[in-house]
C-alpha cells in the first residue's frame, strides 16, 4: 500500500518530539570561532534521509574535500548562529530552509582539532527539495538515516587533516567514491542517532517488549 503524505512525513513530528524531550547543551565557546550548519532531513524509503556535501578541494581550508553538513562561519551580520545555518544552506546548495519546518536543534560542538564552536539546527522537509550547489560544494547527496545507524558501518579510518594522518572514528557510505563521515559532523550525526535510539527504546519498553 502507497503511503499517504501524512504519514511519510509523521517522521518529522517524532524527530521535534524528541528534540524537544532532550534540552541541548549551549557552549560559550570562548577564544572559539563561531560556526552553525543544518542538518536537513528528507523522506526517503523507509524513513528520513539526511543531507550531506561534500567540500570542493581549495588550498588552506581544513576542510577541504571533506564530507559535512551545509553551513559556515557566524558572520557579524548574521541575527542569530541560526540565521547563519540558514544563509549558508542558500549559498551553498541554493536551499531555503523557509520551505521546511524547523525540528530543533542538537549540544553544540567544540572542534577537537581547531577552535571552532558549532551549532547545529535540524530541519525537515515532505519531499526531496530542488539543489543548486555551488562553487563551495563538489557534491550534495542522501543517505537514510538507518543505514547511518547500522553499526557495520562504523569503523576507525585512517583521515587526513592539516597534513597528518590521523586515525578516528568514522561511518562509511554507501555511496561511491565518498571520503568517509567523521569529524564534527560525525559526532553530530551520533547525536541524532542517540536521541532516535533512546526513543525507539522506550517505544519497546512502552509496549512491554524485551
Amino acid at each position: 500500500m502507497k503511503a499517504t503524505r501524512g504519514e511519510r512525513s509523521g517522521w518529522r513530528e517524532e524527530v521535534a518530539e524528541r528534540l524537544a524531550a532532550r534540552k541541548p547543551e549551549l557552549l560559550a565557546g570562548e577564544g572559539c570561532t563561531r560556526a552553525a550548519v543544518a542538518l536537513v532531513l528528507a523522506p526517503g524509503r523507509g524513513g528520513p534521509s539526511v543531507l550531506f556535501i561534500e567540500r570542493a578541494s581549495h588550498d588552506g581550508d581544513p576542510w577541504s574535500g571533506d564530507l559535512g553538513f551545509p553551513g559556515g562561519k557566524v558572520e557579524p551580520a548574521d541575527a542569530t548562529p541560526r540565521a547563519a545555518a540558514e544563509r549558508e544552506t542558500r549559498e551553498e546548495l541554493g536551499l531555503d530552509l523557509a520551505g521546511a519546518r524547523f525540528l530543533g536543534r542538537l549540544s553544540d560542538i567544540v572542534g577537537a582539532h581547531l577552535p571552532v564552536l558549532v551549532s547545529c539546527f535540524v530541519y525537515g522537509f515532505d519531499a526531496l527539495p530542488p539543489l543548486q550547489p555551488g562553487a563551495e560544494v563538489r557534491d550534495a547527496f542522501w543517505v537514510p538515516l538507518a543505514t547511518l545507524a547500522d553499526r557495520r558501518r562504523h569503523a576507525s579510518a585512517t583521515v587526513r587533516f592539516g597534513g597528518e594522518s590521523l586515525v578516528r572514528p568514522a561511518i562509511r557510505l554507501p555511496v561511491a567514491d565518498k571520503p568517509v563521515l567523521w569529524g564534527i559532523t560525525y559526532r553530530l550525526v551520533l547525536q541524532l542517532l542517540e536521541i532516535m535510539a533512546d526513543a525507539a527504546s522506550g517505544r519497546r519498553k512502552a509496549g512491554g517488549s524485551p
